[in-house]
């Protein structure tokens, strides 16, 4: 029996977040889903089940890591790992700590501090929530926020803004699916690139992400499991806050930390300008090798890490490279579970699991509703699959032609379809437990992934929603998009005011 695009194709992903979301065990919830899935692709007798089982690892992973882009991921990851440990040996990282806590003396503060960093590094989704996350940890744990917090800080601002910036390692990926289902339309004039920018106006999910993010960072109300994450955490800072308030950032350096991270920063930009090509610096950066250029990057600034307390503060090279080697040993354990939610994602793209989502949207649609209809589908397709980029893949070509044919001369149903595609992508992302950027922001904050998965939900459904309800829907229905946007951030400030918690409120 071939199961390859039929409802089967959706069992191992939904099996392995079940697991995950039961258990509270990622690893073995997507073997797990991992198993099913090479069971279906090697044949559903007992035979397969058996020989699925041994093609989960000699097979699946072995793919998965043989991956050029995935091992440039996982290489990447190990340095961001030893950089903070260094880092942290070097004692710069606890003088930022002490500097930031000058300015940033309260949870409200610590959060909009981190919220902002997640901004002002826009250029990648993973650097964004590597940097951020190990970067904010001490200082957002002295503070009293919670893990959970954090990685929803994190998490929630790494994917949105590097898909509005107009400078990023998501613009040429973007732009050349665009072009390339452009191309045989010989009576749509305009650059793939130009209806990407007009389709950022329309890009709902990610704006009001943002917004979200924000305003819960800046009033200290949170809904749903958060609110007793973030109690919890702040009677531990408490407890601790004697030992805390002790530290001092005397005899340590700021530029330990900073030269490092901006070097990290700096690097990524000049290694897509280097590897890229084009006219323009948005172009250039956009064409780059986002992986080389992390790669790159993160050498630089980890050979900077070593250099500067071994030449100005007299550290031992030794206790450096042991701090390096920790870093590195803290990262593996988040890093399985990246490589088994890509060798998940490969299996269940075999089996045909998004086109069999396809199929169900079919061809004959009303124009207006076409936009939400795209959001809800790209959103089930990240869900089940752990990929955005995967789900951008899939979607664009399909939906650029469909929406030219349903409204020919209506280009607002088209550029919010084409942009349904990037903000459910994101959203689904959001919401999977085998998404890589939401592993990457748990890694990053030192967050129990699942419990950031069970946190992080309440709020990516509240702007998932009013994305879906206020925004693509009425722009289908011919709703300027400014008006959809501000109907959003209005329900969604009035919903967190109404329903969001202080966590000293929830103590009863």
């Amino acid at each position: 029996m071939d199961p390859t695009g039929t409802w089967f194709a959706l069992m191992p992903p939904l099996l392995a977040i079940v697991v995950a979301l039961i258990w509270r065990s990622v690893i073995p919830a997507l073997f797990l889903g991992l198993w099913l899935a090479a069971w279906g692709l090697a044949g559903l007798d007992p035979a397969g089940l058996l020989q699925g089982l041994l093609d989960t690892l000699s097979l699946h992973v072995v793919n998965a890591l043989a991956d050029e882009d995935h091992a440039s991921i996982l290489l990447f990851s190990l340095m961001i790992g030893g950089l903070v440990g260094v880092i942290g040996n070097s004692g710069g990282m606890q003088a930022v700590v002490v500097a930031l806590s000058r300015y940033a003396g309260n949870r409200q503060r610590g959060q909009l501090a981190t919220a902002g960093l997640g901004l002002a590094i826009f250029v990648d989704d993973y650097a964004n929530s590597l940097v951020v996350g190990k970067t904010m940890g001490p200082l957002t744990g002295k503070l009293g926020i919670s893990r959970e917090k954090l990685a929803y800080l994190v998490d929630s601002t790494a994917a949105p803004v590097t898909a509005l910036a107009l400078v990023s390692t998501w613009i040429g990926y973007q732009v050349s699916l665009i072009s390339d289902a452009l191309a045989p339309i010989e009576s749509l004039q305009g650059s793939g690139y130009l209806l990407f920018l007009q389709s950022l106006s329309y890009s709902f999910y990610p704006w009001l992400c943002l917004f979200l993010v924000f305003y819960t960072a800046g009033s200290g109300r949170d809904i749903g499991p958060m609110v007793q994450a973030e109690r919890r955490a702040g009677q531990a800072a408490k407890a601790q806050r004697t030992e805390a308030q002790a530290v001092s950032g005397q005899g340590q350096r700021m530029s330990h930390a900073i030269l490092p991270l901006l070097v990290l920063i700096v690097g990524v930009l000049v290694g897509l300008w280097v590897t890229g090509d084009g006219e323009g610096l948005r172009e250039i950066i956009g064409s780059g090798n986002p992986y080389k250029a992390l790669i790159w990057a993160s050498m630089a600034a980890t050979f900077l890490a070593f250099v500067l307390p071994w030449r100005q503060s007299g550290r031992s090279m030794s206790s450096l490279l042991g701090a390096w080697i920790e870093g590195l040993q803290s990262m593996i354990f988040a890093l399985v579970i990246l490589v088994l939610a890509w060798a998940l994602a490969a299996t269940t793209k075999q089996l045909g699991a998004a086109q069999f989502m396809v199929l169900l949207l079919g061809d004959a649609l009303p124009a207006a509703i076409l936009p939400a209809l795209v959001f809800l589908l790209a959103g089930l397709i990240a869900f089940a699959t752990g990929t955005s980029w995967g789900t951008m893949g899939i979607l664009i070509p399909l939906v650029v032609p469909l929406g030219y044919t349903l409204a020919p001369h209506e280009p607002q149903i088209l550029q919010a379809a084409l942009a349904a595609v990037l903000a459910g992508a994101i959203w689904g992302d959001h919401c999977s437990p085998i998404s890589d950027t939401t592993i990457l922001s748990s890694m990053a904050c030192d967050c129990d992934h699942v419990e950031h998965v069970r946190t992080q939900m309440p709020y990516a459904l509240l702007a998932g929603g009013a994305a879906l309800l206020l925004g693509f829907l009425p722009a289908g229905l011919g709703l300027p998009w400014w008006l959809c946007l501000l109907s959003g951030m209005l329900v969604i400030l009035l919903f967190m005011r109404f329903y969001g918690r202080r966590p000293e409120q929830a103590a009863g």
